[in-house]
């Protein structure tokens, strides 16, 4: 069955009232920039302790959403799950804005964004900070060459290599991401290789997460049918992609427990890290783990859409906190200098480190989201990236189901 691809119509208030909404948002966020960068840092929470502070938690975040984002169109492409074909040029390219809004607000919390270009012209190849430039720029490219595949119908024989390829190198970008913090031996929050699958494991959740907010509200907002069927499909992978986070986590700090330098972090993060401690167990494993999974359990689930979304929202929330407590919580452990010693000092030595973050650092924050929201937002009006129909009958359970622009 073919299933055309239309544009959003985009000319109704709620529509330009959102676009208001989002590019104030985006405003604030560039407001922000503007403080950090003619005050400098000192505004902000960060010190000479913590330096990746909260919107490196919303940049890391939209940057691994935006490889698990990326899943539905592969399911359909590389796994042959035809009833995902139709969604694919969406998944693209809500893979593509996640990776743009992430990616701003990395550069543009860094303190000297005008030096990117230094970055991009002079590489140490020993520094998996350089190394990742590389799977950012090759990702974006694979996922363009993957996305014209699928909506240049004279392209379309290449579609199985592209997205092929793209699902390999969202892999690696994945991998990438998470060894940032593995390969950091000096803190005994990450120097962990574990964490690279555990980052491709929270990649799938929530790249999924996002994907079905995103489905949902474009679905209802255009009023176009949207099968109950495939929401239960959705929400039966979500549960297992939780499933397999919350089982990493289990390994990665089972791991860390059987090691003795770490059991001081594991008591921190565990039991005695206050904010970090709560924002772990409430938000990371019970919110963002143990209730998604009870909501999206129900027999009749593709029928509960409040209920979807809300597992949906819990998954986004709790990896704010895994983020958070992950980026913030793994500096604000103090370092150990001479394992096996006890170091004092008048420079906070053994110390867990203070942060609070600013109001100029949750502007930038939300502000690279709105820009992922009005790179969406956009482009579904100008370009065929929504299915006119995905309802139980339009939907195909066997057999080829080939999108068609219009």
């Amino acid at each position: 069955m073919k299933i055309a691809l239309r544009q959003l119509e985009g000319n109704s208030p709620g529509y330009y009232a959102l676009l208001g909404a989002l590019a104030g948002v985006a405003a604030l966020g560039g407001a922000a920039v503007w403080t950090m960068e003619h005050h400098g840092h000192i505004v902000t929470g960060m010190n000479n302790q913590i330096v990746w502070g909260l919107p490196h938690v919303f940049a890391v975040f939209l940057v691994v959403a935006a490889s698990g984002a990326l899943n539905v169109a592969s399911m359909a492409s590389v796994f042959g799950k035809t009833e995902f074909k139709p969604l694919a040029p969406l998944s693209a390219l809500l893979a593509l804005a996640l990776l743009l809004g992430g990616l701003a607000v990395l550069m543009l919390d860094l303190g000297r964004p005008d030096r990117l270009i230094v970055a991009m012209t002079h590489y140490n190849f020993k520094s998996i900070f350089a190394l990742n430039i590389f799977l950012y720029s090759g990702f974006m490219g694979f996922v363009i060459a993957y996305l014209w595949t699928m909506m240049e119908h004279s392209m379309s024989r290449f579609t199985p290599l592209a997205g092929l390829a793209a699902f390999l190198w969202r892999l690696a970008l994945t991998t990438g991401t998470g060894s940032i913090f593995g390969f950091l031996v000096a803190r005994q929050a990450y120097d962990s290789a574990l964490l690279a699958p555990l980052f491709i494991a929270l990649s799938l959740s929530y790249g999924l997460a996002v994907f079905q907010l995103v489905l949902m509200a474009a679905a209802r907002g255009s009023a176009r049918p949207l099968g109950d069927c495939l929401l239960a499909r959705f929400a039966r992978l979500q549960a297992i992609f939780i499933a397999a986070g919350l089982y990493f986590v289990l390994v990665y700090h089972l791991t860390n427990l059987y090691f003795t330098k770490h059991h001081d972090f594991e008591r921190f993060v565990l039991l005695e890290g206050g904010v970090y401690t709560t924002l772990f167990w409430l938000g990371q494993v019970l919110l963002g783990g143990v209730l998604p999974i009870a909501l999206l359990l129900h027999p009749r689930i593709g029928q509960l859409r409040l209920r979807i979304a809300l597992s949906a929202a819990l998954v986004v929330a709790g990896g704010f906190a895994q983020m958070a407590v992950t980026i913030i919580g793994g500096q604000a452990f103090p370092l150990v200098m001479f394992p096996g010693h006890q170091v004092r000092s008048s420079f906070a030595d053994g110390v867990v480190n203070p942060y609070s973050p600013s109001l100029p650092e949750w502007l930038l924050g939300f502000g690279g989201i709105a820009v992922v929201a009005l790179i969406v937002t956009l482009a579904i009006k100008f370009m065929d990236f929504l299915p006119e129909r995905l309802d139980d009958a339009a939907i195909p359970t066997s057999g080829p189901a080939t999108p068609t622009s219009t």
